[in-house]
């Protein structure tokens, strides 16, 4: 079997990175992904959630009825994950859905609004805790880098 291996030229600043690997984007941007939902996670531990359930409930306390099919652009999930995610948290109290027609409306319950408040501080955290680490400037630029990069690859 002959596997094709490719000689990358990778600039000076990245001559001493850990992994054979750091050059490809996929790579690089997969390790990034790991490293910050880690994070983020310890982060919203004190709301007794992981990230993906925090964001789900702030898109659903700031606009109440929100479709799923919103959800998912917002969080950009696929419906069918959102569709899972909400049903757990449907099953934990948090959330309910009603039917309107041929749609779906997610709603809040009083438990997942009294939690706004720590899932909203957990988010300022979770910033200042990326920014320390990462400079506020850098970790700006990469945001606004990797949101560039998202909508071009779509």
């Amino acid at each position: 079997m002959y596997v094709q291996t490719f000689d990358l030229y990778l600039p000076r600043a990245m001559e001493k990175c850990k992994s054979k690997y750091c050059g490809c984007l996929y790579y690089s941007a997969n390790a990034l992904a790991r490293i910050m939902t880690k994070i983020a996670d310890e982060e919203f531990a004190v709301a007794g959630l992981s990230s993906s359930y925090a964001f789900l409930l702030m898109s659903v306390i700031e606009k109440p009825g929100i479709q799923p099919k919103e959800i998912s652009l917002h969080m950009q999930l696929t419906p069918s994950t959102v569709t899972r995610l909400i049903e757990k948290m449907e099953y934990r109290g948090l959330l309910s859905r009603k039917p309107n027609g041929r749609t779906t409306e997610v709603y809040p319950t009083e438990d997942a609004v009294a939690l706004f408040p720590k899932i909203k501080d957990a988010w300022k955290k979770l910033y200042c805790r990326y920014t320390e680490i990462l400079g506020k400037s850098k970790a700006n630029e990469l945001t606004i880098l990797i949101n560039q990069a998202n909508e071009i690859l779509e």
